[in-house]
Protein backbone atom coordinates (compact mmCIF):
# COMPACT_ATOMS: atom_id res chain seq x y z
CA UNK A 1 0.00 0.00 0.00
CA UNK A 2 2.63 2.55 1.06
CA UNK A 3 4.91 1.60 -1.83
CA UNK A 4 2.04 2.30 -4.22
CA UNK A 5 1.36 5.65 -2.53
CA UNK A 6 5.02 6.63 -2.76
CA UNK A 7 5.44 5.67 -6.41
CA UNK A 8 2.04 7.05 -7.43
CA UNK A 9 2.59 10.44 -5.81
CA UNK A 10 6.16 10.67 -7.13
CA UNK A 11 5.23 9.80 -10.71
CA UNK A 12 2.10 11.95 -10.56
CA UNK A 13 4.04 14.99 -9.38
CA UNK A 14 6.65 14.54 -12.11
CA UNK A 15 3.97 14.14 -14.80
CA UNK A 16 2.55 17.48 -13.66
CA UNK A 17 5.91 19.01 -14.51
CA UNK A 18 7.06 19.48 -10.92
CA UNK A 19 10.87 19.56 -10.38
CA UNK A 20 12.25 16.26 -9.09
CA UNK A 21 13.27 17.75 -5.73
CA UNK A 22 9.74 18.91 -4.96
CA UNK A 23 8.25 15.70 -6.36
CA UNK A 24 10.31 13.83 -3.76
CA UNK A 25 8.98 16.15 -1.04
CA UNK A 26 5.39 15.57 -2.21
CA UNK A 27 5.87 11.79 -2.12
CA UNK A 28 7.27 12.03 1.42
CA UNK A 29 4.33 14.16 2.55
CA UNK A 30 1.91 11.68 0.95
CA UNK A 31 3.47 8.89 3.03
CA UNK A 32 3.17 11.02 6.16
CA UNK A 33 -0.55 11.56 5.62
CA UNK A 34 -1.20 7.88 4.86
CA UNK A 35 0.70 6.81 7.99
CA UNK A 36 -0.89 9.56 10.09
CA UNK A 37 2.50 10.96 11.05
CA UNK A 38 2.51 14.40 9.47
CA UNK A 39 4.98 16.65 11.28
CA UNK A 40 6.57 19.71 9.69
CA UNK A 41 9.48 19.39 12.12
CA UNK A 42 10.38 15.99 10.66
CA UNK A 43 10.48 17.52 7.18
CA UNK A 44 12.70 20.40 8.31
CA UNK A 45 15.06 18.27 10.38
CA UNK A 46 15.67 15.69 7.64
CA UNK A 47 16.01 18.30 4.90
CA UNK A 48 18.56 20.30 6.88
CA UNK A 49 20.32 17.17 8.10
CA UNK A 50 20.48 15.82 4.56
CA UNK A 51 22.27 18.87 3.20
CA UNK A 52 24.32 19.53 6.36
CA UNK A 53 26.78 16.73 5.70
CA UNK A 54 30.56 17.18 5.64
CA UNK A 55 30.99 14.58 2.88
CA UNK A 56 28.63 16.51 0.59
CA UNK A 57 31.05 19.43 0.63
CA UNK A 58 32.95 17.39 -1.96
CA UNK A 59 30.16 17.86 -4.51
CA UNK A 60 30.61 21.62 -5.19
CA UNK A 61 34.39 21.28 -5.14
CA UNK A 62 34.46 18.43 -7.68
CA UNK A 63 32.02 20.35 -9.86
CA UNK A 64 34.24 23.42 -9.56
CA UNK A 65 37.33 21.34 -10.38
CA UNK A 66 35.63 20.14 -13.55
CA UNK A 67 34.80 23.70 -14.60
CA UNK A 68 38.38 24.84 -13.97
CA UNK A 69 39.74 21.89 -15.96
CA UNK A 70 37.60 22.58 -19.00
CA UNK A 71 38.16 26.35 -18.94
CA UNK A 72 41.83 26.12 -17.96
CA UNK A 73 42.99 23.96 -20.86
CA UNK A 74 43.50 20.65 -19.05
CA UNK A 75 40.81 18.90 -21.10
CA UNK A 76 42.27 20.12 -24.40
CA UNK A 77 45.74 18.89 -23.51
CA UNK A 78 44.31 15.47 -22.64
CA UNK A 79 42.88 15.30 -26.18
CA UNK A 80 46.22 16.47 -27.63
CA UNK A 81 48.05 13.65 -25.82
CA UNK A 82 45.57 11.04 -27.00
CA UNK A 83 45.86 12.39 -30.56
CA UNK A 84 49.65 12.16 -30.47
CA UNK A 85 49.72 8.53 -29.37
CA UNK A 86 46.75 6.84 -31.09
CA UNK A 87 45.52 9.37 -33.67
CA UNK A 88 47.41 7.71 -36.53
CA UNK A 89 45.60 4.36 -36.21
CA UNK A 90 42.83 3.38 -38.62
CA UNK A 91 39.78 5.14 -37.25
CA UNK A 92 42.24 6.86 -34.96
CA UNK A 93 40.02 9.76 -33.91
CA UNK A 94 37.60 7.22 -32.42
CA UNK A 95 40.38 5.75 -30.28
CA UNK A 96 41.43 9.29 -29.37
CA UNK A 97 37.86 9.92 -28.14
CA UNK A 98 37.91 6.76 -26.00
CA UNK A 99 41.35 7.36 -24.49
CA UNK A 100 40.57 11.02 -23.85
CA UNK A 101 37.25 10.07 -22.24
CA UNK A 102 39.02 7.65 -19.92
CA UNK A 103 41.61 10.24 -18.92
CA UNK A 104 39.03 13.00 -18.49
CA UNK A 105 36.91 10.67 -16.36
CA UNK A 106 39.78 10.53 -13.88
CA UNK A 107 39.72 14.32 -13.65
CA UNK A 108 35.99 15.05 -13.49
CA UNK A 109 33.07 13.10 -12.02
CA UNK A 110 30.51 14.59 -14.42
CA UNK A 111 29.37 12.75 -17.56
CA UNK A 112 27.71 15.87 -18.93
CA UNK A 113 30.82 18.04 -18.48
CA UNK A 114 33.13 15.44 -20.05
CA UNK A 115 30.79 14.86 -22.99
CA UNK A 116 30.47 18.58 -23.62
CA UNK A 117 34.25 19.09 -23.50
CA UNK A 118 35.05 16.09 -25.73
CA UNK A 119 32.21 16.78 -28.13
CA UNK A 120 33.21 20.39 -28.69
CA UNK A 121 36.79 19.37 -29.44
CA UNK A 122 36.44 16.08 -31.34
CA UNK A 123 33.11 15.99 -33.19
CA UNK A 124 34.07 18.81 -35.61
CA UNK A 125 37.45 17.12 -36.21
CA UNK A 126 35.80 13.76 -36.88
CA UNK A 127 33.28 15.34 -39.25
CA UNK A 128 36.04 17.05 -41.25
CA UNK A 129 37.97 13.77 -41.47
CA UNK A 130 34.99 11.99 -43.03
CA UNK A 131 33.71 10.12 -39.99
CA UNK A 132 29.98 9.41 -39.79
CA UNK A 133 28.61 12.20 -37.60
CA UNK A 134 25.95 10.22 -35.75
CA UNK A 135 28.43 7.41 -35.02
CA UNK A 136 31.01 9.93 -33.81
CA UNK A 137 28.47 11.60 -31.54
CA UNK A 138 27.38 8.20 -30.19
CA UNK A 139 30.97 7.23 -29.38
CA UNK A 140 31.70 10.50 -27.57
CA UNK A 141 28.47 10.18 -25.55
CA UNK A 142 29.28 6.58 -24.58
CA UNK A 143 32.77 7.64 -23.55
CA UNK A 144 31.38 10.49 -21.47
CA UNK A 145 29.43 8.18 -19.16
CA UNK A 146 32.65 6.57 -17.93
CA UNK A 147 33.05 9.66 -15.71
CA UNK A 148 30.55 8.58 -13.00
CA UNK A 149 32.36 5.21 -12.65
CA UNK A 150 36.01 6.30 -12.54
CA UNK A 151 37.04 8.28 -9.43
CA UNK A 152 36.41 11.05 -8.60
CA UNK A 153 32.71 10.35 -9.07
CA UNK A 154 29.84 12.53 -7.88
CA UNK A 155 27.58 9.49 -8.24
CA UNK A 156 29.68 7.49 -5.77
CA UNK A 157 29.66 10.45 -3.40
CA UNK A 158 25.86 10.62 -3.36
CA UNK A 159 25.45 6.84 -3.18
CA UNK A 160 27.93 6.63 -0.30
CA UNK A 161 26.13 9.36 1.66
CA UNK A 162 22.65 7.90 1.18
CA UNK A 163 23.68 4.24 1.62
CA UNK A 164 26.27 4.88 4.36
CA UNK A 165 28.98 3.09 2.36
CA UNK A 166 32.68 4.03 2.34
CA UNK A 167 33.18 6.54 -0.47
CA UNK A 168 36.90 5.81 -0.61
CA UNK A 169 36.20 2.11 -1.21
CA UNK A 170 33.63 2.99 -3.87
CA UNK A 171 36.13 5.28 -5.62
CA UNK A 172 38.84 2.65 -5.72
CA UNK A 173 36.45 -0.16 -6.68
CA UNK A 174 35.30 1.79 -9.74
CA UNK A 175 38.71 1.93 -11.43
CA UNK A 176 38.73 -1.52 -13.08
CA UNK A 177 35.03 -1.49 -14.15
CA UNK A 178 35.54 1.96 -15.68
CA UNK A 179 38.56 0.70 -17.60
CA UNK A 180 36.48 -2.28 -18.76
CA UNK A 181 33.85 0.13 -20.12
CA UNK A 182 36.56 1.89 -22.11
CA UNK A 183 37.83 -1.48 -23.38
CA UNK A 184 34.34 -2.41 -24.55
CA UNK A 185 34.17 0.84 -26.53
CA UNK A 186 37.50 0.03 -28.21
CA UNK A 187 36.12 -3.32 -29.37
CA UNK A 188 32.81 -1.81 -30.47
CA UNK A 189 34.52 1.02 -32.36
CA UNK A 190 36.84 -1.43 -34.12
CA UNK A 191 33.81 -3.49 -35.13
CA UNK A 192 31.67 -0.64 -36.50
CA UNK A 193 34.55 1.18 -38.21
CA UNK A 194 36.45 -1.71 -39.78
CA UNK A 195 34.90 -1.16 -43.22
CA UNK A 196 34.81 2.63 -43.13
CA UNK A 197 37.26 4.77 -45.07
CA UNK A 198 38.73 7.59 -43.05
CA UNK A 199 41.21 10.29 -43.91
CA UNK A 200 44.40 9.00 -42.22
CA UNK A 201 46.27 11.10 -39.71
CA UNK A 202 50.03 11.29 -39.85
CA UNK A 203 51.99 9.44 -37.21
CA UNK A 204 53.42 11.90 -34.70
CA UNK A 205 57.17 11.62 -34.24
CA UNK A 206 58.46 10.70 -30.80
CA UNK A 207 60.10 14.07 -30.10
CA UNK A 208 56.70 15.74 -30.67
CA UNK A 209 54.98 13.11 -28.54
CA UNK A 210 57.38 13.87 -25.72
CA UNK A 211 56.65 17.61 -26.06
CA UNK A 212 52.88 17.01 -26.01
CA UNK A 213 53.24 14.71 -23.01
CA UNK A 214 55.31 17.36 -21.25
CA UNK A 215 52.58 19.96 -21.80
CA UNK A 216 49.90 17.59 -20.56
CA UNK A 217 51.70 15.99 -17.63
CA UNK A 218 50.15 18.52 -15.26
CA UNK A 219 46.72 17.18 -16.18
CA UNK A 220 47.86 13.56 -15.73
CA UNK A 221 49.18 14.28 -12.25
CA UNK A 222 45.73 15.09 -10.86
CA UNK A 223 44.29 11.52 -10.86
CA UNK A 224 47.59 10.27 -9.44
CA UNK A 225 47.32 12.78 -6.59
CA UNK A 226 43.67 11.95 -5.87
CA UNK A 227 43.93 8.14 -6.06
CA UNK A 228 47.28 8.08 -4.24
CA UNK A 229 45.97 10.36 -1.50
CA UNK A 230 42.88 8.21 -0.98
CA UNK A 231 44.81 4.93 -1.14
CA UNK A 232 47.37 5.97 1.48
CA UNK A 233 44.90 7.83 3.70
CA UNK A 234 46.49 11.23 3.15
CA UNK A 235 43.10 12.88 2.72
CA UNK A 236 39.39 12.04 2.72
CA UNK A 237 37.17 12.22 -0.40
CA UNK A 238 36.00 15.67 0.71
CA UNK A 239 39.55 16.90 1.12
CA UNK A 240 40.40 15.29 -2.23
CA UNK A 241 37.74 17.46 -3.86
CA UNK A 242 39.29 20.62 -2.41
CA UNK A 243 42.74 19.49 -3.57
CA UNK A 244 41.37 18.81 -7.07
CA UNK A 245 39.71 22.23 -7.31
CA UNK A 246 42.79 24.09 -6.06
CA UNK A 247 45.11 22.07 -8.31
CA UNK A 248 42.96 22.69 -11.40
CA UNK A 249 42.83 26.41 -10.55
CA UNK A 250 46.61 26.59 -10.08
CA UNK A 251 47.41 24.71 -13.30
CA UNK A 252 44.87 26.61 -15.38
CA UNK A 253 45.82 30.05 -14.04
CA UNK A 254 49.56 29.79 -13.33
CA UNK A 255 50.96 26.95 -15.44
CA UNK A 256 48.83 27.26 -18.58
CA UNK A 257 47.80 30.88 -18.05
CA UNK A 258 44.30 30.33 -19.49
CA UNK A 259 42.24 31.22 -16.42
CA UNK A 260 41.79 34.94 -15.86
CA UNK A 261 39.61 36.64 -13.25
CA UNK A 262 36.57 36.80 -15.53
CA UNK A 263 36.80 33.10 -16.43
CA UNK A 264 37.29 32.09 -12.80
CA UNK A 265 34.20 34.08 -11.82
CA UNK A 266 32.20 32.36 -14.57
CA UNK A 267 33.39 28.93 -13.37
CA UNK A 268 32.45 29.77 -9.78
CA UNK A 269 28.99 30.91 -10.90
CA UNK A 270 28.27 27.74 -12.91
CA UNK A 271 29.57 25.51 -10.11
CA UNK A 272 27.43 27.33 -7.53
CA UNK A 273 24.28 26.98 -9.62
CA UNK A 274 24.88 23.30 -10.32
CA UNK A 275 25.77 22.57 -6.69
CA UNK A 276 22.61 24.30 -5.47
CA UNK A 277 20.45 22.06 -7.66
CA UNK A 278 22.24 18.92 -6.46
CA UNK A 279 22.12 19.82 -2.76
CA UNK A 280 18.42 20.74 -2.84
CA UNK A 281 17.80 17.35 -4.46
CA UNK A 282 19.80 15.66 -1.70
CA UNK A 283 17.92 17.53 1.04
CA UNK A 284 14.50 16.53 -0.33
CA UNK A 285 15.71 12.98 -1.00
CA UNK A 286 16.68 12.63 2.66
CA UNK A 287 13.13 13.51 3.70
CA UNK A 288 11.82 10.89 1.28
CA UNK A 289 14.44 8.39 2.46
CA UNK A 290 13.34 8.84 6.08
CA UNK A 291 9.71 8.17 5.18
CA UNK A 292 10.70 5.22 2.96
CA UNK A 293 12.35 3.67 6.01
CA UNK A 294 9.41 4.44 8.34
CA UNK A 295 6.93 2.97 5.83
CA UNK A 296 9.16 -0.11 5.33
CA UNK A 297 8.99 0.19 1.55
CA UNK A 298 12.24 -1.81 1.14
CA UNK A 299 10.55 -4.62 3.09
CA UNK A 300 7.53 -4.53 0.79
CA UNK A 301 9.65 -4.57 -2.35
CA UNK A 302 11.77 -7.28 -0.75
CA UNK A 303 8.59 -9.34 -0.40
CA UNK A 304 7.92 -8.90 -4.12
CA UNK A 305 11.47 -10.09 -4.82
CA UNK A 306 11.32 -12.89 -2.23
CA UNK A 307 11.05 -15.71 -4.81
CA UNK A 308 14.56 -14.90 -6.04
CA UNK A 309 16.02 -13.60 -2.76
CA UNK A 310 17.99 -16.81 -2.25
CA UNK A 311 19.97 -16.26 -5.46
CA UNK A 312 22.18 -13.18 -5.20
CA UNK A 313 22.85 -13.05 -8.94
CA UNK A 314 19.15 -13.08 -9.84
CA UNK A 315 18.33 -10.57 -7.10
CA UNK A 316 21.02 -8.13 -8.24
CA UNK A 317 19.95 -8.60 -11.87
CA UNK A 318 16.31 -7.84 -10.97
CA UNK A 319 17.28 -4.65 -9.12
CA UNK A 320 19.52 -3.62 -12.01
CA UNK A 321 16.61 -4.07 -14.43
CA UNK A 322 14.43 -1.82 -12.28
CA UNK A 323 17.22 0.78 -12.07
CA UNK A 324 17.77 0.55 -15.83
CA UNK A 325 14.09 1.20 -16.45
CA UNK A 326 14.16 4.19 -14.09
CA UNK A 327 17.29 5.50 -15.81
CA UNK A 328 15.48 5.52 -19.15
CA UNK A 329 13.01 8.15 -17.94
CA UNK A 330 14.85 9.98 -15.14
CA UNK A 331 18.13 11.84 -14.86
CA UNK A 332 21.20 10.38 -13.12
CA UNK A 333 21.05 12.06 -9.71
CA UNK A 334 17.30 11.57 -9.07
CA UNK A 335 17.59 7.83 -9.80
CA UNK A 336 20.49 7.51 -7.36
CA UNK A 337 18.66 9.43 -4.63
CA UNK A 338 15.30 7.68 -5.12
CA UNK A 339 16.39 4.04 -5.50
CA UNK A 340 19.43 3.84 -3.20
CA UNK A 341 17.42 3.88 0.08
CA UNK A 342 15.02 1.33 -1.42
CA UNK A 343 17.57 -1.14 -2.78
CA UNK A 344 20.37 -1.05 -0.20
CA UNK A 345 18.43 -2.70 2.67
CA UNK A 346 17.35 -5.46 0.27
CA UNK A 347 20.91 -5.98 -0.98
CA UNK A 348 22.36 -6.01 2.53
CA UNK A 349 19.71 -8.46 3.79
CA UNK A 350 20.69 -10.81 0.96
CA UNK A 351 24.38 -10.51 1.84
CA UNK A 352 25.41 -8.59 -1.28
CA UNK A 353 28.67 -6.67 -0.87
CA UNK A 354 27.58 -3.00 -0.59
CA UNK A 355 30.63 -1.68 -2.49
CA UNK A 356 30.06 -4.17 -5.31
CA UNK A 357 26.38 -3.27 -5.46
CA UNK A 358 27.22 0.45 -5.45
CA UNK A 359 29.59 0.10 -8.41
CA UNK A 360 27.02 -1.85 -10.45
CA UNK A 361 24.23 0.52 -9.53
CA UNK A 362 26.14 3.67 -10.50
CA UNK A 363 27.35 2.08 -13.75
CA UNK A 364 23.77 1.07 -14.55
CA UNK A 365 22.38 4.54 -13.91
CA UNK A 366 25.24 6.07 -15.92
CA UNK A 367 24.28 3.91 -18.91
CA UNK A 368 20.78 5.32 -18.52
CA UNK A 369 22.22 8.71 -19.47
CA UNK A 370 22.66 7.48 -23.07
CA UNK A 371 19.44 5.47 -23.15
CA UNK A 372 16.34 6.87 -24.89
CA UNK A 373 13.86 8.43 -24.46
CA UNK A 374 15.44 10.92 -21.99
CA UNK A 375 19.21 10.33 -22.17
CA UNK A 376 20.56 13.66 -20.94
CA UNK A 377 24.04 12.98 -22.36
CA UNK A 378 22.47 12.13 -25.72
CA UNK A 379 20.75 15.51 -25.71
CA UNK A 380 24.05 17.23 -24.93
CA UNK A 381 25.94 15.52 -27.77
CA UNK A 382 23.06 16.02 -30.23
CA UNK A 383 23.17 19.74 -29.49
CA UNK A 384 26.95 19.92 -29.87
CA UNK A 385 26.97 17.79 -33.02
CA UNK A 386 24.01 19.73 -34.48
CA UNK A 387 22.09 16.55 -35.31
CA UNK A 388 18.55 15.42 -34.37
CA UNK A 389 18.24 13.34 -31.22
CA UNK A 390 17.02 10.37 -33.32
CA UNK A 391 20.35 10.26 -35.16
CA UNK A 392 22.30 10.44 -31.91
CA UNK A 393 20.26 7.49 -30.60
CA UNK A 394 21.08 5.43 -33.71
CA UNK A 395 24.74 6.34 -33.42
CA UNK A 396 25.10 5.36 -29.76
CA UNK A 397 23.40 1.95 -30.00
CA UNK A 398 26.51 -0.24 -30.67
CA UNK A 399 28.35 1.42 -27.80
CA UNK A 400 25.34 1.25 -25.48
CA UNK A 401 25.15 -2.49 -26.12
CA UNK A 402 28.89 -2.89 -25.48
CA UNK A 403 28.74 -1.12 -22.10
CA UNK A 404 25.55 -2.96 -21.13
CA UNK A 405 27.34 -6.26 -21.81
CA UNK A 406 30.08 -5.22 -19.37
CA UNK A 407 27.40 -4.60 -16.76
CA UNK A 408 25.92 -8.07 -17.40
CA UNK A 409 29.41 -9.57 -17.10
CA UNK A 410 29.94 -7.89 -13.72
CA UNK A 411 26.55 -9.16 -12.50
CA UNK A 412 27.43 -12.72 -13.48
CA UNK A 413 30.98 -12.56 -12.12
CA UNK A 414 31.13 -10.35 -8.98
CA UNK A 415 34.82 -11.16 -8.51
CA UNK A 416 35.60 -8.84 -11.44
CA UNK A 417 34.69 -5.97 -9.10
CA UNK A 418 35.41 -7.39 -5.66
CA UNK A 419 38.90 -8.83 -6.32
CA UNK A 420 40.43 -5.73 -7.99
CA UNK A 421 38.82 -3.56 -5.31
CA UNK A 422 40.78 -5.56 -2.74
CA UNK A 423 44.05 -4.66 -4.46
CA UNK A 424 43.54 -0.98 -3.66
CA UNK A 425 42.59 -1.40 0.00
Amino acid sequence: MTATVFLGSLVGAMLMGMPIAFALLISALALMFVLGQFDAQIVAQNAIGGADNFVLMAVPFFILAGEFMNAGGLSRRIVDMAMAFVGHLRGGLGYVAILAALLLASLSGSAVADTAALGALLVPMMRRAGYDTERSCGLVAAGGIIAPVIPPSIGFLLFGVVANVSITKLFLAGIVPGAMMAGSLVVAWWWVSRRERFAPNERVAWPERVRVLGRGVWALLLPVIIIGGLKFGIFTPTEAAVVAAFYALFVGAVVYGELDAKTIYHCLLIAARTSAVVLVLVAMAMVASYMITIADIPGQIGTWLEPIAGNQTLLVAAMMLIAFGAGMVLDFIPVVLILTPVFMPIAQAAGVDPVYFGVLFIMNVAIGMITPPVGVVLNVIASIGKIPLERAIRGVMPFLVAEALILVLLILFPALVIVPAGWWR
